[in-house]
């Protein structure tokens, strides 16, 4: 079951969100046992299987989490003990969340739990290559360097990530700004013409009629359209939230030309550079790709490397294994099979993320290049019908003026 809490920390601050246990008495115990307390706690009313609200999903900010590990780094390779670096960094943390968590963590720690285990008390919140970086570390004796080396990776992840993003400000700012053209348009402008051709008793052209109609329905349903609008948005966010559904819609997604092509290439970098990361913390193949598995966006391709994992496990090699499921781009599958016969796996699988990163960014360059032009294509056509509706009456009135 789950449950809709809030509560008050021993430091007075407030923290609210959803958790599961097998039974409220159970979840209050446990709050009981952090020091946490009770302010509310309710189960999450649920009709059909469907969630009534989409809950708020609990985050720590990457950047303060980022911070927090480069500061352990350093603390950790200067020679002082985990459970005071803990403690030290602890009563920095500026968000709250975390400084709960980070509590929680720093006692755990003291009463002899390992690092790792006690992030992985709240494993919800954190990456799971975060903590088997952790438990890579903790058993080469190299902490400090192994989480190093997951900055490295975080930050090389986010940077992909940003670039994305940047990369699609630009249409979608086109976008918004064609939708509020329209939008003026067609609630402002139109009704005004609409209102000066009633004086003349003339019968409008069709598209004149057509458009006189939009913006007519527009102005008198506005709020039942933008309730069905927000309906069909919730429906899909619960449809999403279904695992079945979530691995339907990415693989559709890996379909769409151009965009498909772009998530494939993300998920596979993203897959390269946390195996190379967690094979050079010294964890296992196996237990590479399950955790690989779990740190990747796309749940279709999730999927298949969970397949994969098991097919390992039965003796079959990592490259033909990928090769087996047909969705791994082919220089993939090439990359990683010369990595296993040579023993450099970690290092192609590096290799493999920077290579995928370059064709990502190239992608990126070219999809901009491309869609700018059509946008404004496209922007240029709609204003233009629009305009043409609104002034051939006056053509048409013309006309006649001049040939009476």
């Amino acid at each position: 079951m789950e449950f809709r809490c809030r509560l008050g920390t021993p430091t007075g601050e407030i923290v609210e969100g959803v958790f599961a246990a097998d039974s409220e008495s159970r979840l209050r115990h446990e709050f009981e046992q952090k020091g946490l307390c009770v302010l509310s706690l309710q189960p999450r009313s649920a009709l059909g299987g469907f969630s009534l609200e989409l809950p708020r999903r609990q985050r720590v900010p990457g950047r303060e989490f980022l911070v927090f590990n480069q500061e352990l780094a350093t603390l950790l390779k200067a020679g002082m003990p985990l459970v005071q670096s803990l403690d030290i960094l602890r009563q920095r943390a500026t968000d709250s969340l975390f400084r709960t968590v980070l509590d929680d963590v720093h006692e755990r720690v003291r009463a002899g739990t390992a690092l790792s285990d006690a992030f992985a008390a709240h494993q919800e919140l954190f990456p799971g290559v975060y903590t088997a970086s952790l438990l890579a570390g903790e058993k080469s004796g190299s902490l400090d360097s192994t989480i190093r080396r997951y900055v490295a990776y975080t930050k090389v992840i986010t940077g992909v990530k940003r670039r994305m993003i940047s990369a699609l400000i630009y249409p979608a700012v086109l976008v918004g700004l064609a939708l509020i053209v329209v939008s003026i348009i067609l609630f402002k402008v139109v009704p005004e013409f609409a209102l000066f051709y009633e004086s003349f008793n003339a019968e409008l052209p069709p598209l004149t009629r057509v458009m006189v109609g939009v913006a007519t329905l527009l102005r008198q349903q506005f709020l039942l359209i933008l309730v069905v609008v927000a309906g069909l948005v919730a429906g899909l966010l619960v449809w999403l939230r279904q695992a079945d559904q979530r691995t339907r819609f990415d693989r559709l997604v890996l379909r769409i030309p151009l965009a498909g092509t772009l998530a494939r290439k993300f998920a596979t970098s993203q897959l390269a550079r946390t195996m190379g990361t967690l094979l050079g913390g010294g964890i296992p193949l196996v237990n590479a790709i399950d955790v690989a598995a779990r740190s990747i966006g796309n749940h279709h391709i999730a999927r298949e490397l969970q397949v994969v994992g098991v097919r390992v496990r039965e003796g079959s090699s990592f490259a033909t294994a990928l090769e087996e499921r047909g969705v791994f781009p082919a220089v993939a599958v090439k990359m990683t099979e010369v990595g296993e016969s040579t023993g450099a796996l970690q290092d192609m699988l590096n290799s493999l993320a920077d290579f995928y990163d370059e064709e990502i960014e190239t992608d990126l360059g070219r999809f901009v290049t491309l869609i700018e032009p059509i946008l404004l294509a496209i922007m240029g056509i709609v204003i233009a019908v629009l305009l043409l509706s609104l002034y051939l009456p006056l053509l048409n009135l013309s006309a006649v003026v001049g040939g009476s």
